[in-house]
């Protein structure tokens, strides 16, 4: 299964919260990632926060976004969306 984790700020982040909390967020995130649990991220256009997909039930993508920084600190928070396979499109191929 895959989890699209949208994730939006909960307020603007000051210069203090940036310079205390995303020195240990950035290391956070990437060893998600090198873990295999983030396998594709973005930064949103249309406002501030980062866009992930996630190997895993959403279960297990909460579990793992729940220990960053900013999500600790109450700055961040995630929609969390299970995705899977466009399976109607197999009416296409069995001609349903």
């Amino acid at each position: 299964m895959k989890v699209f984790a949208i994730g939006r700020f909960t307020q603007p982040l000051s210069a203090e919260e940036k310079a205390r909390i995303l020195p240990r967020e950035v290391p956070d995130t990437l060893k998600l990632y090198l873990d295999g649990k983030i396998e594709q991220f973005w930064f949103r256009l249309d406002q501030p926060g980062p866009i992930f997909l996630m190997n895993g039930s959403v279960d297990e993508a909460r579990a793992a976004l729940d220990k960053l920084p900013l999500v600790q600190a109450g700055l961040l928070a995630f929609e969390l969306t299970p995705v899977g396979p466009l399976s109607p499109l197999g009416v296409l191929i069995r001609g349903e």
